[in-house]
């Protein structure tokens, strides 16, 4: 009989390991979002890394930005996925996949991204992946293109330097 009244809270001890909370979708990037993330983040440094599910080159560079997460705790680490918010689910997907679903992630919600990449830096023309980072006062160098982890290291290096 004892048993049988534990029995509820045994199952609940055995499956809640399996349970996975579903993470926030990204929030919806658009005009004013690029200064509504550096105001967030004053005094502070960080990386914002720009990536679309159309881009092979941001897939692929996907297990290295999840390992850097990883190792590097003290590094705010910023998704921006440059697709419509139609693909929310995809691009949920892929992130949750490379665990990097409980980072910041936004996603582009506004249909003139031309106007948004510009607010972002004018002197971008849309290249993917493309990846700033920002020292703590919010000196920044914006690459395009997939970096080593030694390009990565480096840049940290600029960025976290003490004062």
């Amino acid at each position: 009989m004892r048993l049988k009244k534990l029995f509820p809270y045994l199952l609940f001890l055995l499956l809640a390991p399996l349970y996975s909370p579903a993470q926030a979708e990204p929030s919806a990037f658009t005009s004013g979002s690029y200064q509504q993330i550096l105001t967030s983040n004053a005094n502070q440094p960080f990386m914002l890394v720009i990536w679309s599910i159309n881009c092979s080159s941001c897939l692929k560079d996907m297990e290295l930005l999840s390992n850097i997460h990883k190792s590097r705790p003290e590094l705010n680490m910023i998704m921006l996925a440059a697709d419509e918010l139609s693909v929310t689910d995809q691009v949920q997907q892929i992130l949750e996949k490379n665990h990097l679903s409980d980072i910041e992630n936004w996603i582009y919600a506004d249909e003139n991204t031309q106007k948004l990449q510009f607010e972002i830096d004018p002197k971008w023309y849309g290249e993917l992946p493309r990846t700033y980072f920002f020292d703590n006062t919010h000196q920044r160098t914006g690459v395009s293109g997939i970096l080593s982890k030694q390009e990565y290291d480096e840049m940290f290096t600029k960025i976290l330097k003490p004062e």
